[in-house]
Formats: C-alpha cells, sequence, structure tokens
C-alpha cells in the first residue's frame, strides 16, 4: 500500500507536536508543546505555531522554551535557541536540511519536509535535550 506523502507544513507541525507532547519515552519525558497558536495559518516565512519546552530537572525554574516550531505552506521549521550546536550536527547525521539563523543571539533552523520526516526531527530534539541537561 502506498500512502501519499505529508508535506502540507501545518499537518507536519501537528505530528511533530503529537510525538513532542505524547511521547514520554527517552528525553521526551521532560519536553512539552507550550503557547499553541491553534488558529496559525503557514506563510512564505513561516508563522510560530508553537514553543518547544524543557522541563528543568530541579524544578526551580520551571519552564525553559529551548525551540520554537514555524509552519510553511509546504514544511514545519524548528527554530532551536538552545543548543544549537548539538542541534545542527543531529539534524545532520538525521539527514535533515539545517542551517545557522544569523542573529543575536544566533539560532539553528531544522526543517521538517514531510510527515516521515517528524521522527527524525524528534530524534533530534532528543539530543539537544540530552546536551541541554548535560550542561545543567
Amino acid at each position: 500500500m502506498v500512502e501519499d506523502r505529508i508535506t502540507d507544513g501545518k499537518r507536519i507541525a501537528q505530528l511533530l507536536a503529537s510525538e513532542l507532547d505524547g511521547r514520554e519515552d527517552g528525553e521526551l519525558d521532560a519536553v512539552a508543546v507550550s503557547n499553541a497558536d491553534r488558529d496559525v495559518e503557514p506563510t512564505a516565512d513561516g508563522a510560530r505555531a508553537y514553543d518547544v519546552v524543557l522541563t528543568r530537572r530541579d524544578e526551580s525554574d520551571g519552564r525553559h522554551r529551548f525551540a520554537r516550531t514555524f509552519v510553511h505552506d509546504d514544511r514545519a521549521r524548528l527554530e532551536f535557541e538552545a543548543g544549537q550546536e548539538h542541534a545542527a550536527a543531529a539534524a545532520d547525521e538525521a539527514g535533515l536540511r539545517v542551517r545557522p539563523k544569523a542573529t543575536q543571539p544566533p539560532r539553528t533552523l531544522v526543517f521538517v519536509e514531510s510527515g516521515a520526516a517528524v521522527k527524525r526531527a524528534t530524534d533530534v530534539v532528543q539530543t539537544v535535550v540530552r546536551r541541554l541537561r548535560d550542561e545543567e
């Protein structure tokens, strides 16, 4: 059976949110989706759909945003605010398109261009969380 390839940015972001928020294995037990815009519509530059947050181990700081997810017409994009180097290396290893964003502070963009790429993007998030926790 051949399935249609999912290339709708909003749907890809929804699948990614389900993986990040619904799984409790590995490093994902402390990852959540926050501040979701349920009415977000894709744009050429990407519209912010939700934040990706990490619950600190000591709980004193509550939740810490380390990435944001944006939707385009034909893809979703994770924009890492923390762990940028780790995100770049993990995304490259996973075969996802990645590039730096020259802002202050710098960001790393990871493009999720199909529903099939969601699992690989989830692996990138897990790698970043593992490294952030190692640095705590």
